[in-house]
């Protein structure tokens, strides 16, 4: 794996950084994807560069004459990107990797981790395609809008899989969508979907019998060695709480949390679907394991109707699980503005976490 440190505010400090760092040693050209497909599968941990620490960002007041701001200032937060082989491309591809306020590399503080799972509208190479996943979700409220959320956040990118080619807006999408992080504040929100329709109520429906607990077509079942890859790294090499990890995803990403929690149900403390389903299929091992779900949809939803939410809903219950299921009347299908764009949903999730195996204690 490669690793490369975002700064947030390149332009600002850049002559700073040049006058107070020697310059670099360049890193190692990467190798062939075959090559570095044969070195994956050879060995579990493959070699990585570290990042910078989040203490550089402090280097513009340091060379200002203020040796001690990286004494008495918390690191600010980072956004890395990791490059890694992924297991079901053979290709080289890239994820965000976000670092909270206070996150430092020499620390032994155990930090929540949050696997976030994005919408088919993100897709893409991994590679300049990855910013798109700035639009949306947690990294959208944590880097663009700056707001101080306390959780490891990792964010990778579903290929296309051919989706260019069937959704007009992967086709007609272009990079100014893509939110930046301003120097100082904040960019505004962008308006919600619009949502013609009156508000109706919705009726349970049985599923489809074509439905599937795999979920909607190249999906990111597809992804689920590379997940699980991903969240072991930063519990070995980034302070990850192992009783502190937490599931969401949105649209195809809350299919993708229903399926991943389903294979896993032991892994997380906590799983936050946003509009999208399970399949009742998928429900017996979550129930088992008692796994705390916190559901959501909109009420005028076309894209993913509430009346499908039901059927592995009622399944829990019959199972004996409990689970908070919330329906956003008033909106449509970008529920998840609403939903990351709150405080609730992240204070739920801290809330819960497994019990310590280690035998250590963990602070909430």
């Amino acid at each position: 794996m490669q690793r490369r440190w975002i700064h947030p505010y390149p332009k600002l400090v850049a002559a700073l950084l040049a006058a107070a760092c020697a310059p670099s040693t360049p890193a190692a050209a990467p190798a062939s994807s075959e090559a570095a497909a044969a070195a994956h599968d050879a060995a579990s941990a493959p070699v990585v560069t570290a990042p910078p620490s989040g203490a550089q960002a402090l280097l513009a007041s340091e060379a200002a004459g203020n040796p001690a701001a990286r004494d008495s200032e918390p690191p600010p937060a980072d956004l890395i990107r990791i490059t890694r082989v992924s297991a079901a491309t053979h290709a080289e591809r890239d994820h965000f990797l976000y670092l909270p306020k206070g996150w430092r590399k020499d620390s032994e503080q155990r930090w929540p981790v949050m696997l976030f799972l994005h919408g088919n509208g993100e897709r893409g190479d991994a590679k300049a395609d990855l910013d798109y996943l700035l639009k949306n979700g947690p990294l959208y409220e944590a880097w663009i809008q700056k707001r101080d959320l306390p959780f490891i956040v990792i964010a990778p990118q579903l290929p296309m899989y051919g989706m260019d080619e069937k959704a007009d807006y992967l086709k007609k999408r272009t990079r100014a969508e893509i939110p930046e992080r301003l120097p100082t504040g904040v960019p505004e929100r962008p308006a919600e979907f619009a949502t013609p329709s009156p508000m109706t109520g919705a009726v349970s429906e049985p599923l489809a019998k074509t439905a599937t607990s795999y979920g909607p077509p190249k999906g990111w079942p597809e992804l689920e060695t590379d997940l699980l890859a991903m969240l072991d790294d930063v519990l070995a090499n980034y302070h990850g709480d192992p009783d502190r990890q937490y599931l969401t995803g949105l649209s195809y990403g809350g299919f993708g949390t229903w399926y991943i929690a389903s294979k896993h149900p032991d892994r997380f403390a906590a799983i936050v679907p946003v509009v999208g389903y399970g399949h009742p299929d998928l429900m017996p091992p979550i129930a088992a394991a008692k796994l705390p779900i916190w559901c959501f949809a909109g009420g005028r939803d076309d894209a993913v109707k509430v009346k499908y939410f039901y059927p592995g809903l009622n399944r829990l219950e019959q199972l004996g699980h409990q689970f908070r299921f919330s329906i956003e009347e008033d909106m449509g299908h970008d529920v998840w503005a609403r939903v990351y764009a709150g405080n609730d949903v992240y204070d739920w999730m801290l809330a819960h976490q497994k019990a310590s195996q280690s035998g250590r204690a963990v602070a909430p």
